[in-house]
């Protein structure tokens, strides 16, 4: 009987590598999988298929260790602009996992979950749709930095030791009522732009009275086109990369079909839930992150729409003993 396969997946308690352990371990395809999570800050508890590991990423040792006996790497730890961490987790944690990787006799594959903002998402314009060959660009701050450094060691190693990888370039990832909290303009804003700041403090206790959605206007004052994904289909795009020939030294952007126009998002609501738009300009800029490569090579496709995403999120309720926690504010 051969080895099973074991993923070593790092982020694990976070909102993707839940729900991806959760859909491999229920896979009928993916039987032939051992997860092997790595925990630091939170934990996950053993159970068949599920090893622990514990320690940071920024630790060879423990890196090293959790690393024996590895065939496939799903990469998901991050940080946001807390510079005090984002070198050791992005930069020296990336690296002891591809050393780990490319001196083990086990390994097959190795998985980063990237980002838009290494390509500026919605900071700079992007006159045409941003496909996968379009140069990095990060907009200021260290999270940004740290995506796009990740993605060139990454690149890197494909080049240096002919690492099999593969890059999923991931816009902001939802899951639960995150959609929904993103659109308020109370202080439980998830992310940004925190809305009730650019409107002010009286005019925002309005629109919090009312259930009013913002409408997000770029500096010519038309509504901005902002690429989102669910972290179902996320997950599902995980699943297609895993041992797919044509996901060998590629990157891929993994997205909706569409970005979510926020005027279109504004009728949607008070069509479907009378819930009034209120237009707020900012500086942002629309953009267009095309995952037609994810669909022609993988055979991946997004389920979400802006319709689904909205729905699901508008209509989720949190149990009592699933209180909204945001362990970081994007």
């Amino acid at each position: 009987m051969s080895s099973p396969k074991r993923i070593f997946v790092t982020g694990a308690t976070g909102k993707v590598g839940q729900v991806f352990i959760a859909r491999l371990l229920s896979d009928p395809r993916c039987t032939d999988f051992v997860v092997r999570a790595l925990c630091h800050r939170r934990r996950l508890e053993p159970q068949a298929r599920l090893e622990v590991a514990l320690g940071s990423i920024a630790d060879r040792a423990a890196v090293e260790a959790a690393m024996a006996g590895v065939t496939h790497v799903l990469h998901l730890a991050t940080c946001k602009e807390t510079p005090e961490d984002v070198m050791d987790v992005t930069v020296k944690g990336l690296f002891w996992l591809l050393e780990a990787a490319r001196q083990s006799a086990t390994f097959r594959q190795f998985i980063l979950i990237g980002g838009d903002a290494g390509m500026g998402h919605f900071v700079y314009p992007h006159p045409i749709p941003v496909t996968e060959t379009q140069r990095h660009s990060a907009y200021p701050g260290c999270y940004a930095l740290s995506k796009v450094l990740e993605e060139v060691m990454l690149e890197q190693y494909y080049v240096q030791y002919g690492l099999n990888g593969c890059c999923l370039r991931a816009p902001w990832i939802m899951e639960k009522d995150d959609f929904k909290a993103q659109l308020s303009f109370g202080p439980d804003v998830f992310g940004g732009p925190r809305w009730g700041d650019l409107v002010g403090a009286e005019r925002a206790a309005e629109c919090v009275r009312t259930g009013a959605v913002p409408v997000m206007l770029d500096p010519a004052g038309r509504p901005v086109k902002r690429n989102f994904v669910h972290v179902d289909d996320l997950a599902g795009a995980v699943l297609c990369a895993l041992d797919h020939p044509k996901a060998a030294r590629q990157t891929f952007n993994i997205c909706m079909d569409e970005p979510v126009d926020y005027g279109a998002l504004g009728e949607y609501l008070q069509k479907t839930r009378g819930l009034p738009a209120v237009e707020v300009k900012t500086e942002f800029h629309s953009t267009w992150l095309d995952n037609t490569k994810a669909k022609f090579l993988l055979g991946w496709r997004p389920a979400y729409t802006m319709e689904k995403m909205a729905d699901a999120a508008f209509e989720y309720r949190r149990a009592a003993n699933d209180p909204r926690t945001v362990w970081y504010p994007g």
